[in-house]
């Protein structure tokens, strides 16, 4: 036998039932985004590397990111993210676009990392983005959005909780340390805090030059939990929040400053509360990005969410409803040869009447043609040889019941409304 040719490493085939699940998370993502007035857009899936380069970081321009040379000789990356997309976009057409600037996207990104349980390569991520307002209750709204969604997919604050900080006074935090020539250092640092046990992030810091005295005060500010009262940013955040009623799922955590380069303001990541996975989203506030990508400044935020951790803590805490794979409700079967003519004049009227329909494309046994109907998820049969071609007549076949009825034709669209709409 001739060896399987195997899935890019990272990657992941969707299958039908893989495919019913992504469109689930999907379809409340787009009805989250919308509640809230926000527009969908998308972009390239390949751009310069150039346009990372500036702002998102080292790490993911230099590690992360699936970099080749086009036959140009320009640096072409795999997008790892979308928010320099977005910048890059308004930028082009700043001066035409209404302010505010609400977009949201899902669509495929790729990151050259190790794949393990809740990351891959490649991954669907929603982009949730809000520009041209720099008003604190403009970062409480992404909270309403990600609250939403989550609402969406029935996980309550008691099982998932949206975490935040601020850069500008963790900044504050650090000058006040003496620290702030090595701003981008401890930024980092703090970053890792979580990622790594104690003893080892106090190893690492070490590893970096820091003095012991400096690991304890920097212990000390990342266990404040009061932190951000200090700051009037936050304090007019939080009580946003609280006015969305969504603030049950709102928790200070002075450990989040996330990775990328451009975030200059409030910060986001949520968690499951026992905190099994890692972030099920993450985001903040990025004022100058635009202004880095060749337009004119102009104030922004965002979060983005992949969609494999999302869909292991919905499974953890069983919101995962029963998704059908196949879009057929009813199916036509086809009794002989001579009537498959029939058959498939009679499965085009029911898709003209507004109904999804197959044919079953051959003769067969009638079982099988039932057995096939129950494993795609349809829900009525609907059953017609010569003799009922002749008397104008049907026979519908509920296929949860095991019941039949035979109907006359004409009141054929009317009969199979009623049933499925019993069933709905």
């Amino acid at each position: 036998m001739k060896p399987k040719i195997q899935t890019v490493k990272g990657t992941r085939d969707f299958y039908p039932e893989q495919m019913a699940l992504r469109n689930w998370l999907y379809a409340s993502m787009r009805a989250a985004a919308q509640a809230f007035g926000y527009q969908e857009y998308d972009g390239p899936f390949i751009e310069t590397l150039g346009l990372y380069a500036a702002k998102s970081g080292d790490e993911l321009v230099k590690k992360q990111s699936f970099v080749f040379t086009d036959r140009g000789g320009d640096e072409i990356t795999l997008r790892p993210e979308l928010t320099p997309s977005l910048a890059r976009m308004v930028a082009t057409r700043q001066a035409q676009l209404p302010r505010p600037i609400r977009w949201w996207s899902f669509g495929p990104m790729w990151r050259y990392e190790q794949p393990q349980k809740g990351r891959s390569r490649e991954f669907f991520q929603w982009n949730v983005d809000l520009l041209g307002v720099e008003n604190p209750a403009a970062d409480a709204e992404l909270i309403g959005v990600a609250a939403t969604f989550f609402g969406l997919l029935g996980l309550t604050s008691e099982e998932v909780k949206i975490q935040f900080n601020n850069r500008r006074l963790m900044e504050t935090e650090i000058k006040a340390l003496g620290l702030i020539d090595r701003k981008a250092e401890v930024l980092r640092l703090i970053d890792r805090r979580e990622k790594l046990r104690p003893d080892d992030w106090e190893a690492f810091a070490a590893e970096l030059g820091f003095t012991r005295s400096q690991i304890e005060a920097l212990n000390t500010l990342l266990a404040d939990r009061n932190l951000w009262k200090k700051s009037e940013e936050c304090v007019a955040f939080v009580e946003a929040v609280e006015a969305l009623g969504v603030g049950a799922y709102l928790e200070y955590e002075p450990t989040i400053v996330r990775g990328l380069d451009y975030y200059t303001g409030i910060v986001i990541e949520a968690r499951d509360r026992e905190n099994e996975f890692r972030a099920i989203l993450g985001g903040g506030r990025y004022d100058n990005l635009v202004g880095d990508v060749g337009g004119e400044r102009l104030p922004g935020l965002g979060f983005a969410m992949g969609d494999m951790v999302i869909a292991l803590v919905a499974q953890k805490y069983g919101k995962i409803p029963a998704l059908r794979t196949s879009p057929t409700e009813v199916l036509v079967t086809t009794f002989d040869q001579s009537s498959q003519a029939e058959a498939l004049r009679l499965a085009a009227e029911l898709r003209s009447a507004g109904f999804k329909v197959e044919w079953y494309p051959e003769a067969a046994k009638l079982d099988r043609q039932l057995k096939y109907a129950n494993q795609i998820g349809a829900r009525v049969a609907v059953i017609i040889g010569p003799d009922e071609a002749a008397k104008g007549i049907v026979t519908l076949k509920d296929l949860a019941a095991r019941e039949q009825n035979t109907f006359q034709r004409a009141h054929l669209a009317a009969e199979l409304q009623r049933m499925l709409s019993s069933k709905r």
